[in-house]
């Protein structure tokens, strides 16, 4: 049981940080790095506790699949980064969520994340030629990507992105799943 309570809260630390990055990213593309370092203390957390209660095994993968996965995304986005592909932000934070996840929710996680990534590039190109806005927006808007977009700055709130994959994955993973939260409660 307490493993599920580590879990349980640790995933909801995760969606709802995940869910702030998005919205920090969209306000004024930035994702501040203490959301990063919530994201990767929550699984670490939730890992650990579930690894000693010997509940790890109902809803974890491997800690090396877990590692692996966050090293190779943390790789790659790095590389983007200095391409100037990808902001040091998303970077970060998509590593923290290939933490969560590991190799068996990377696919779905990337595809998503991907996806998402498109129709936020499509949904700026519409805003850059179409103008939908009258300028400046108002209140929590003013400033925002909505706003940038409109007038032509090419940028992209990839944490938007991200969060977006990495709630889908969660789900691929089976971290929303009552059977694996019902093992988790009776052990």
């Amino acid at each position: 049981m307490i493993g599920f309570i580590f879990f349980f809260f640790g995933i909801i630390a995760a969606i709802g940080m995940s869910g702030l990055a998005a919205w920090t990213d969209f306000k004024g593309y930035r994702i501040p790095n203490i959301i990063s370092v919530i994201i990767a203390a929550s699984f670490v957390t939730a890992f650990g506790i579930t690894f000693l209660t010997g509940q790890n095994e109902i809803i974890f993968f491997s800690w090396q699949s877990h590692l692996g996965s966050f090293f190779l995304v943390l790789i790659i986005t790095m590389a983007m980064f200095a391409f100037k592909a990808l902001g040091a932000g998303d970077s970060k934070m998509a590593s923290a969520i290939a933490l969560w996840l590991g190799w068996g929710g990377l696919v779905p996680f990337l595809f998503y994340m991907a996806l998402t990534g498109g129709v936020l590039a499509l949904v700026s190109i519409i805003l850059k030629k179409y103008k939908p806005f009258k300028l400046p927006l108002p209140g929590i808007l003013r400033g925002s990507w909505l706003e940038n977009a409109q007038i032509g700055v090419n940028k992209v709130p990839y944490g938007i992105a991200i969060a977006v994959g990495a709630l889908i994955a969660f789900v691929f993973n089976g971290y929303f799943s009552f059977e694996k939260w019902s093992e988790m409660m009776n052990l």
